[in-house]
């Protein structure tokens, strides 16, 4: 190992020490965003230190370097990837410069923190950040952007949204079923199969609901095909976890496979802390489901039969267009980055940055950024 990129290491990890951290459980961290001093272009990193017990931990928040494993005045070694067992033998050489180029940075933020923070706030790139920005917004100018009101249809999306205004899409006490059986379950199942079908589905209305459920739901059932169709006490006893056919470990409520976060379920549950009744609700948010899970419930609602949809005011926002776009990093994957941001942000659906093209500075000023991480000396 080199012996100077260790001691430029251990020199970064103790001028570190004499600046603020915030804690997540144990851990202390601290976020650097500086100035590459070795870039042609003025160019930005965003370093992350974290402290667990006495180990350090360096790692390249908005770059591809490989993180670093430290023991104070021990060893420096890099930490492999989650799920890869690959070392990179050039790590140091990799490292060495953007090192001092923290540790400089240090220094400068030392004299004067507000005017080196104001100055990573004013330049770290726009493509390099979190924000929220409203959808109409964004699809008034990017045309080509899948509307979930144009693939559903004026008639469903006034529909649909009206139910939500009337307020008839989450009044669980009026969608109480004071008993149910198995084929009550797939008898929903089919008007949903049936409603919900796709351009590419090829649903055989002739088949019973428990026929389209075998084929279309998720196979896990726990034991819910094996129970007396008609029987009001064999369902009672299998939702309560009393019947013998009862298994554990399934997935009986997911009509329509899909993974962890593009399924379709159609659950049953007992209302509160009741132990009568049952509550049917269809829960469907992907962008890419939201359209079927929405037709499902309609077709239900349309046949008379008690039901509820989850987040049925968000569905509404989505339909017109008053929820929030994510705006995630650029190295940031789009798969679940929804999840990045809180509950009342009303963000389901995200993009790059760089996804607004021409439309950029149209659209900036709409945009609200999160803040960038403030960095400052303990003494100060």
């Amino acid at each position: 190992m080199n012996k100077h990129f260790e001691e430029n290491v251990y020199g970064l990890i103790a001028e570190l020490k004499q600046f603020k951290y915030t804690i997540e459980s144990n851990d202390h961290i601290w976020n650097v965003i500086f100035p590459d001093e070795t870039a042609r272009h003025t160019a930005y990193h965003h370093m992350r230190v974290t402290k667990y017990k006495d180990t350090f931990y360096i790692g390249h928040i908005d770059g591809k370097l490989c993180s670093l494993e430290i023991q104070m005045n021990t060893s420096v070694q890099d930490a492999p990837s989650f799920g890869s067992s690959q070392r990179d033998s050039n790590f140091a050489k990799k490292w060495d410069g953007l090192i001092s180029s923290a540790r400089n940075w240090l220094k400068i933020v030392k004299k004067d923190w507000i005017k080196a923070n104001k100055q990573v706030w004013l330049s770290y790139p726009l493509n390099r950040r979190y924000g929220i920005v409203c959808n109409s917004l964004v699809r008034e100018s990017l045309t080509d952007m899948y509307q979930m009101d144009q693939e559903l249809g004026k008639t469903k999306t006034k529909k649909f949204i009206k139910l939500v205004e009337q307020g008839n899409v989450r009044d669980c006490h009026s969608a109480i079923l004071p008993t149910m059986t198995a084929n009550d379950y797939f008898n929903y199942c089919k008007i949903a199969y049936i409603s919900g079908q796709r351009k590419d589905d090829r649903v055989d209305e002739n088949l019973s609901g428990r026929q389209m459920y075998k084929q279309y739901a998720d196979g896990r059932d726990e034991g819910l095909l094996e129970i007396a169709e008609n029987s009001k006490e064999d369902f009672a006893d299998w939702m309560d976890g009393k019947h013998p056919q009862k298994k554990g470990g399934g997935h009986p409520w997911e009509i329509k496979r899909g993974g962890n976060t593009t399924h379709i379920d159609l659950s049953v549950s007992r209302p509160g802390y009741a132990k009568e009744g049952f509550i049917i609700q269809l829960r469907g948010r992907s962008f890419t489901r939201l359209k079927e899970t929405i037709c499902m419930f309609l077709g239900i609602h349309e046949a008379g039969l008690p039901i509820i949809i989850d987040d049925p005011e968000g569905i509404r926002k989505r339909l017109l267009g008053q929820d929030n776009i994510g705006i995630v990093p650029c190295f940031h994957s789009l798969h679940r980055a929804n999840q990045h941001f809180r509950e009342h942000d009303s963000v389901y659906d995200v993009m790059q940055y760089d996804d607004l093209g021409r439309y950029k500075s149209r659209i900036s000023p709409f945009i609200i950024w999160e803040p960038l991480p403030i960095l400052k000396n303990l003494s100060q």
